[in-house]
Parts: structure tokens; sequence; C-alpha cells
């Protein structure tokens, strides 16, 4: 399997030494993400990133019950022929973010499999369209990616080798769970983002941890009616903060479903250091409860 190659301009000491130069005084949380991204090259952040290493961090500080059910860990996606797999599953990259193949009698009826040299996507399949030899293709392709444009921006993405997982599919009432994003500043959590209907209507919100709504958005539309208080909020809170301890910053993913909570991902650098604010000074309100270290140990 053929290793990701980083780009030359990824690789110059001068890009490198710009980029540092105009992240040096960090004020909004936007600036604190680029600064994160180029200072902090903890093998903590490579632990996060990596879809498989991350479950075992996961179940050491919370518990392996907040885990959804892994079928399978694949460096070779060969191996995906050998599974016997259920009716609905989702298929991912180790090495990414954002990328996902999620099969399941519930997927629009009109969406096919992405051609295999699409790299990155997210798509919502039946199982009447999925063949073993496409999902082969595109986990190849996958394999082959780098994530994140190199080691000199997202770079913990380019230390985690790449696999490939599939995994339970997660089921809420009315399909596709809402997913809980938990901003976590220095082991204390300050907002909750909120994104529903990923493959629908799709809408975003934020709260902070009282669960007053906030005045902000990140460029969906909000949901209407107003979303109740979830009622295991304090212990999602509490999840989120004990996976974050560790650490200056992380947002932590978490999904409520009816029964239980599970774990979706660790992200050390949301939207790669460009999420957008509406209106603008919510991100310097967000980055003021960030104290980046002067040096990263």
């Amino acid at each position: 399997m053929a290793t990701p190659r980083v780009r030359w301009r990824q690789r110059s000491r001068l890009v490198r030494a710009a980029r540092l130069l105009r992240t040096r005084r960090p004020q909004t949380f936007t600036e604190k993400v680029r600064y994160k991204m180029l200072r902090d090259h903890r093998m903590l952040l490579v632990t996060f990133a990596d879809k498989a290493a991350v479950r075992e961090y996961v179940a050491s500080r919370v518990g392996a019950e907040y885990l959804p059910e892994a079928y399978a860990v694949l460096r070779d996606p060969e191996g995906l022929r050998e599974l016997d797999l259920p009716e609905a599953y989702v298929v991912k990259p180790t090495h990414g973010s954002g990328a996902a193949i999620v099969v399941s009698p519930k997927g629009s009826e009109d969406q096919t499999l992405p051609p295999a040299v699409w790299g990155w996507v997210y798509r919502h399949v039946r199982p009447s369209v999925v063949s073993v030899d496409a999902l082969v293709d595109i986990a190849r392709v996958w394999m082959t990616k780098l994530y994140g444009q190199g080691p000199n921006r997202e770079w913990a993405y380019g230390e985690v080798e790449p696999a490939v997982i599939v995994e339970e599919m997660l089921v809420a009432p009315g399909g596709i769970p809402d997913d809980y994003k938990f901003f976590v500043f220095h082991g204390r959590c300050r907002y909750i983002q909120v994104d529903a209907g990923r493959f629908d209507q799709r809408t975003q919100d934020f709260y902070d941890v009282d669960w007053q709504h906030l005045p902000m958005s990140g460029g969906p539309a909000w949901i209407s009616p107003e979303r109740e208080r979830p009622e295991r909020l304090d212990e999602m809170i509490s999840i989120a903060e004990r996976l974050g301890s560790e650490t200056d910053f992380v947002r932590v993913d978490l999904y409520a479903l009816p029964d239980r909570i599970v774990f979706g991902e660790l992200t050390s650098y949301p939207a790669g250091g460009d999420s957008p604010f509406e209106p603008q000074w919510f991100d310097a309100e967000f980055g003021s409860h960030w104290t980046v270290p002067r040096r990263y140990r």
C-alpha cells in the first residue's frame, strides 16, 4: 500500500516559518486553532486523530460502554471482502475526518456510491447499491490520501497509520442521531454545538452549558422549533470534560441515543482553523476561554 505523500510546499521550512510568524500572538478561537496546528506536536493529538487508537483512550478515560461497536479495523482494504456485515454499518478511514460511507435501508433512494477517485466523501446509501468491490476501491483511495494538507497544518493526521474502520450504524428516532459537539477548554466545557439533519435539512445550533441558545451561526439554519434540554446533558458534559482533561483544547463529539451515549470523535482542529462565526465577535468570545501555552510539552 502506497504511503500518502506530503507536497513539497507543506515540507518547506520557509513556509512553516512564515506560518509561525503570522500566528505568534493569537487572540480569537480560529487564530488559536491555527497556533495549535503549527506548534502542538504531542503524540496525544495523534491518538485523538486516529479513529482506531482513540478507542483505547476513550475506554481508559470514561469506559468502553461509550464506544460504538467496531466490526473490524483493516490495514488492507481487501479485508472488507471477508466481513459478514449487518444490514446497516459505517465504513470510514482512521486517518481523516468527515469521510464515511454509511450503509442502511434508510439511505436516500437516489444516492449511489461515489466514484473511488473522489477521496474524502460522506455518503448515506442503501445496501442495494453497495458492492464489496466498490467499497474496496473507495477504501484503497482513502489509504493513499493525506488529510489536512501535511504536517505543517493539521499535523496529527499525517502521523496516523492509514487504515479503515467498520463500525455499527447509530440509529435514533427519525434516523441519524443528532451530533453533539462539546468545546472543552483546559478540561472545562464552555459551549455545545448541535448538528442535525446531516443527510436532509441540516441545522446547526450553539448553546452554553446552561442550555441557553446562543444568537450565533456557523452556517446552517437554526432548528425550529427549538429543541429541549437533553435529559442526559450533564452526563455528556462530564464525559467531554474527562476526555478533554489532558489538553488545552479539544472538541468532543458525542451522540445521545434513547438508551445510551456514544462517542463520536475528538477534534483538535475544528474546520482546520477556519470555523465560521456570525456575528464575528463570537470568534473572540470562544477564544477568551483558551490560554494557549507558550510551548507545548
